[in-house]
């Protein structure tokens, strides 16, 4: 049966000059209405992660959580996904310092502006400043990971940085850690403790 990450997947085929038909044809068997654009794999795992935690299951309302490889991709995408494509309804979640490729993407696809959130600096900054970074590196030391985090930490970049910085900089380091962290991260927010970016963005679904 078909499922989101066969949506995707055909998204992503037809974004890099594949066929238009098996995008257009799942989304109209899946039932799909709204596309939320976002940058990459780690704000698809936080996203999915805050709605599973809500009891929001979004495939079944229709919702596409799009990771598009890169804030730049976000012109052509609105362009496939929007009112010029395949008519969905266009949200998403950016970067403070990638708002302008998203503008520029979503005015291109005459898609309102209003449905775009904003994150300070990025979404893991974003949950980091949520947790505090003792929380975060709980988490750290519960995946196994506190041994490579001390390693970084003596690296001579990391002297004299905030601890905060470099618990951002660390999540990016392997290949996956942000994706997995992604997660973790939304998992273990209190509550009342969300972002606003993130839930507004899963409120307005």
């Amino acid at each position: 049966m078909a499922d989101m990450k066969a949506f995707r997947a055909a998204v992503t085929t037809w974004a890099t000059g594949g066929p238009d038909g098996p995008a257009r044809d799942l989304a109209e068997g899946l039932g799909v209405r709204t596309a939320v654009l976002v940058e990459g794999l780690s704000d698809l795992a936080a996203v999915e992660a805050l709605a599973a935690r809500r009891g929001r299951d979004l495939a079944a309302d229709g919702v596409c959580v799009m990771p598009m490889g890169g804030a730049m991709s976000v012109g052509r995408h609105a362009g496939l996904l929007g009112p010029p494509g395949l008519g969905l309804r266009l949200t998403g979640l950016c970067d403070e310092g990638e708002r302008g490729f998203y503008e520029r993407g979503l005015t291109r696809a005459q898609a309102p502006l209003r449905d775009i959130y904003v994150c300070a600096a990025d979404l893991e900054d974003e949950l980091i400043r949520a947790l505090g970074t003792v929380g975060v590196e709980e988490i750290i030391s519960a995946e196994g990971d506190f041994r490579a985090w001390q390693t970084f930490q003596r690296q001579p970049a990391q002297h004299g940085r905030p601890r905060h910085q470099q618990v951002r900089r660390f999540l990016g380091t392997k290949k996956g850690r942000k994706i997995r962290y992604g997660r973790l991260l939304v998992e273990a927010l209190a509550p009342d403790r969300t972002p606003p970016p993130l839930a507004c963005l899963l409120a307005s679904l």
